[in-house]
């Protein structure tokens, strides 16, 4: 684990309950970041300042847990915007897809969170059951991808139109157990999900990368919901 803090000095809710201005993450250094499973590096991908995630040598191809978590920042309810890019490792495996996301509602050690992410190689692949994987929820540890498929084929992810290694804008929106998530401003979101799998109600924003990936991170707007 590797810590490098720097506290966010923007509040969460005002002094009089009201809800609060959103919250700008510029995402252009290592300042205030939590290195779980992974590596980071400030960098500019195709023309914007961004956080690079890849994940160390050596790591285990089935391990779920490559995240960088917020360290001054806790969110329950409301909106999470950012910008995301994932490309294939030099050496991955032809399984592997690009696999980059958000984490919230996160304990503080990472081993448990909810996670919305793509997989920006499935979303113009030729095989339609690729196309239908693009996107996906789950709850680590407990419901990790794979079984959410296996007991809930489809419910837990959809397709949605992702080019490989472009900048692609998330939008996740909490509520209680319910979480949406829309792509490229899309006015509807792409991905339902009624019944969020951990039971959190308040946690740490994370960011997210998948096995093979090299993932860029860029500009995150947080948005708590009013009274959050």
């Amino acid at each position: 684990m590797f810590l490098c803090a720097l506290p966010l000095t923007l509040p969460l809710t005002t002094s009089n309950g009201q809800a609060p201005t959103p919250i700008v993450i510029p995402l252009e250094g290592l300042h205030g970041l939590t290195l779980i499973g992974t590596r980071a590096q400030p960098t500019v991908y195709r023309g914007r300042k961004a956080v690079e995630l890849t994940q160390p040598p050596g790591t285990d191809p089935q391990s779920l847990a490559s995240v960088a978590l917020l360290d001054s920042l806790t969110f329950g309810d409301g909106t999470i915007d950012l910008w995301v890019a994932g490309v294939l490792a030099a050496d991955a495996d032809t399984s592997n897809r690009g696999f980059i996301g958000l984490a919230f509602r996160s304990s503080a050690d990472g081993s448990r969170f909810d996670n919305l992410y793509i997989r920006p190689t499935n979303g113009r692949a030729d095989d339609q059951l690729r196309r239908n994987h693009s996107t996906q929820y789950e709850s680590e540890p407990d419901y990790p991808w794979f079984r959410l498929r296996k007991e809930s084929p489809g419910k837990y992810e959809s397709y949605v139109d992702l080019e490989a290694g472009a900048w692609t804008h998330l939008r996740i929106v909490v509520s209680g157990r319910h979480a949406r998530l829309f792509v490229n401003n899309a006015p509807q979101p792409c991905l339902v999900v009624d019944y969020l799998k951990s039971g959190a109600a308040r946690g740490k924003i994370g960011l997210w990368i998948g096995t093979g990936t090299n993932g860029y991170f860029s500009h995150m707007v947080v948005t708590p919901a009013g009274g959050n």
